[in-house]
């Protein structure tokens, strides 16, 4: 497909600590193509760490990334190719016209992420993907940005520059089944949103607004019945307050802490990943 298109190439595949084969199969890859490279992390990172594993592996003038399974078609990369070229397009983004037979809870749970993490971001994420070209330029943007926790969708449109959408179908999974469960799906959520924004920090000032109005009208009608002689024992009253407020604050406390966690994780400047094996040519 990229031969004859005329496209000078090298492929690099990130084993993210997978117990499948699929290091071997990197590696025999690697043997009968020289175009071809491998990475295996010595354990299982996430995603994220093995996008930026293959970028900062990556040595042409643009690189494009794309899942394993295929869910992204090849058959895309020429026009791709052909916009950052002919075009002067330094962000190709593909953009995904339908998201494909999926789950209903997974969908519902996808739509959820990509509404929450649109809001934080600033940044449309409903139709985005991790499929995309981007110019040396953008690449080397990202790999200067030092935080260990990233949202590699996101920080790819953050960067600017001349950006290109590229709408495509998504393909059916041909082999096996996904790994992301519903679970996965929201911890990844949480994750990415706190690591691009401070958007839910705001949660907890708006929390503590409410809480004031709430304690303020419930103090006023407390004072106005209380003069009036109308007052009553009002233990309802008081457990429900009560309620409402541990949990505001116990709410407010949770993503304060997680906060607090990432900043933990930031500070003690651990790589994003190890590499315990490479295959395939590397620079002389």
């Amino acid at each position: 497909m990229l031969d004859p298109a005329g496209i000078d190439f090298e492929l690099i595949f990130v084993d993210d600590g997978s117990a499948d084969g699929t290091w071997d199969e990197i590696k025999r890859a690697s043997e009968s193509d020289a175009r071809v490279r491998g990475l295996s992390f010595s354990r299982n990172f996430g995603k994220e760490a093995a996008i930026f594993a293959g970028l900062e592996a990556a040595r042409g003038g643009c690189c494009l990334t794309m899942d394993c399974d295929l869910q992204h078609p090849p058959r895309y990369i020429p026009e791709m190719y052909r916009l950052w070229k002919e075009e002067g397009c330094e962000v190709v983004e593909g953009v995904k016209a339908e998201r494909g037979r999926e789950n209903p809870l997974y969908r519902l749970c996808a739509k959820c992420f990509y509404s929450l993490a649109s809001g934080a971001s600033g940044i449309d994420m409903a139709k985005s993907s991790d499929f995309r070209l981007l110019d040396r330029k953008a690449v080397d943007a990202l790999l200067a940005m030092p935080e260990r926790n990233t949202f590699y969708r996101a920080l790819s449109s953050w960067v600017g520059f001349r950006t290109a959408q590229l709408p495509f179908e998504v393909e059916a999974r041909e082999i096996g089944r996904t790994k992301w469960s519903v679970g996965k799906l929201i911890k990844y959520a949480l994750n990415n949103i706190t690591s691009f924004s401070a958007a839910p920090m705001q949660i907890v000032t708006v929390l503590g607004v409410i809480t004031l109005l709430v304690s303020v009208i419930m103090g006023i009608q407390t004072l106005v019945r209380k003069f009036m002689g109308l007052s009553l024992e009002g233990f309802t009253t008081v457990i429900v307050v009560q309620l409402f407020t541990g949990g505001v604050v116990m709410l407010s406390l949770g993503i304060i802490g997680h906060y607090v966690a990432k900043i933990y994780e930031e500070i003690k400047r651990r790589p994003r990943y190890i590499v315990s094996e490479r295959c395939g040519k590397e620079d002389e």
